[in-house]
Formats: structure tokens, sequence, C-alpha cells
């Protein structure tokens, strides 16, 4: 059937209000922060795929084992008709699921969900191209705001894969999964992908390699705004910092200023004192009780949960009630 035109829900101009926005908040706060999104452009996403690569980053590998195990269950037990995939970049995971479902004869809608209009171009033709029976519908719009355009009918599954529902906060996450109920219709399925509590000294080295990969990441925030608002950040000024909150159950990633600075951003001037920290994401770790009954307070049940050989990743198979 091949791939619709785009259907785009987000400007280019949404970004940048947005990233203002986020800037402008995140910087003026008692304990600076930016939210992870933000590392996301080009370089960025390269960056990304690099570090999926790193002998110490396990989640990717970790979930992919789950699902080349699972993607026929999956597809036997939802029957779905129209897979969503929220923050497809480039759909690699989901190619597991596609295989599946085509063997088991009942896909007939794709339909990726990205901010990005290019990767989402790419991802969309490609898909097309290697599933030619299947009708690929791609969405340009934020997880977090655009759930309500999501396409009704037919029995659909949601997946949500990466551990990125770990980047939200708790309240932000009971809000994005009520949301998320609210778009699905009783019956529909949710397929979440989660990094599972272990010992830290195995989740640290994933967010602090030995080859310096995430700390250039990390960094990559800073660069994004000095192109996309005219700042003036020094991104060598800064150090890569990653450690284990045990009582949160989360990573954080931050930056550390290596010397005093003040920066110009927007029509501010944002001050570091030397080893202030700039927090740039959280990575939060579940144990399978949790997760199962945050998607119960959101209106799920969970139906499914697989992990690796090695439990180290989780993903959850969760019915609407």
């Amino acid at each position: 059937m091949g791939a619709e035109p785009l259907e785009i829900h987000l400007e280019e101009q949404d970004l940048g209000r947005s990233l203002r926005q986020d800037v402008r908040t995140g910087l003026t706060a008692e304990e600076k922060w930016l939210p992870p999104k933000w590392f996301y452009d080009a370089r960025g996403s390269q960056l990304f795929e690099e570090i999926t690569r790193l002998p110490e980053y396990y989640p990717t590998r970790a979930e992919r084992a789950v699902l080349a195990e699972r993607a026929g269950d999956i597809a036997a037990v939802t029957g779905a008709k129209t897979l969503i995939e929220l923050g497809s970049g480039s759909s690699e995971k989901t190619r597991l699921l596609l295989d599946a479902f085509t063997r088991h004869g009942d896909l007939g809608t794709f339909v990726p969900l990205d901010v990005s209009v290019s990767a989402l171009r790419q991802s969309t033709a490609e898909i097309a191209a290697d599933y030619p029976g299947l009708r690929v519908r791609g969405i340009v719009g934020d997880f977090t705001r655009h759930l309500d355009r999501l396409p009704a009918g037919g029995r659909r599954l949601v997946v949500f894969l990466g551990g990125t529902i770990g980047n939200l906060l708790p309240a932000e996450r009971g809000e994005f999964l009520t949301r998320m109920r609210s778009s699905l219709e009783p019956g529909d399925w949710l397929l979440v992908g989660t990094d599972l509590v272990k010992d830290p000294a195995v989740i640290v080295p994933a967010y602090d390699d030995a080859a310096g990969v995430t700390a250039e990441f990390n960094r990559n925030v800073l660069r994004v705004i000095n192109r996309e608002l005219g700042a003036d950040f020094d991104p060598a000024a800064f150090c890569h910092v990653a450690c284990w909150d045990p009582e949160r159950e989360w990573i954080e990633m931050r930056l550390r200023a290596l010397r005093p600075m003040r920066v110009r951003v927007l029509d501010l001037d944002v001050t570091f004192a030397v080893g202030e920290e700039l927090r740039t994401e959280v990575s939060a770790k579940f144990r399978p009780e949790g997760i199962a009954a945050e998607l119960a307070g959101a209106g799920f049940t969970a139906h499914d949960f697989w992990t690796d050989p090695g439990g180290l990743f989780g993903v959850t198979l969760a019915r609407a009630d």
C-alpha cells in the first residue's frame, strides 16, 4: 500500500516555542535542569545510535532480545490490526514486531509517531518498501501532547519502547499513562519497555561509558541551545556526571561547571558557580510490581511481563480495561 503523506501536528515554530519555554523555565530554577528531548538533533541522534552499540549500554540489546523471543506471542495475543509506535525514530526494533504480525496475517496499518519530520519521512519510506502490503501512516507529533491524534478504529497495539517512559518523572508518567488510556478503547493494547532495578555497578557505566560517547551526547544539548537560541555556552567548560539515586531508583545525567561562568541565552544572564550542576536527564528503573501498579492506576491490566535472559530489561504487555 505504501507510505501515506505525513500527518503533521508539530511545526518548526512549535518546537522553537517549546525549546524557549523549557530553557527559560529550567535555567531559572533553583536547581537548573533541561529536558532530555533536546539532545536529539541530527548529531545527538547519531551519538545515541553509537551509545546503543557500546559494550556498557545493555538496554537496547536486552530489549531486542525480549522482542525477538516474544514478538510472535505479542502478535497472537493482541491480534492487532493497527500498530502504533510512540517516539519511533528508525523503528529498528519494531521490525521484529512487524515481521511477527506479517506472519500472523492480521496487521493492516503501521502508525509511527515522532517529532522529526526527516527521520519519519525516511523510516516510513523504508518500511513501506519492505512491507508492501502494509499501510504506513506517519504522524509528526509529540507523544506528551498529541495522543489524541492517534487513529481510531480496529484493534490497536501501542508500543513505547527503549525505556523512554523512565525519562518522565513519576507524576508525568501517571499523567501520560492516563492520557494514553483515554485515547484507547477497552480491549486495545499497550506494550511498554522498562529498564529494571539492578546493581548500580551495571547501570551507571551504561550512562558513563569509557569511550566518552555519552559525555559528548550530554554536552550536545548545550550545542543545540547555542545554535537554536544564539546562546554562548562553552560545552567544554562542563563535565559529564552520571549518578545513581538509590531512594528514587533512577539515574541522573548532569553537566557540572568546571569554572564560574555567565551564559547569555534568550534575554537571560545565567550564572554557574564552579561545581554547579545542570540536570539533563532522569532515567527511572522499575520493578515488575511497580510498573504493573502504575499501569493499573491508569486503567490498564498487565497481561504479560517478559525479561531478557539476564533479567536486565522488562517488556510489559497490558490491556486497556
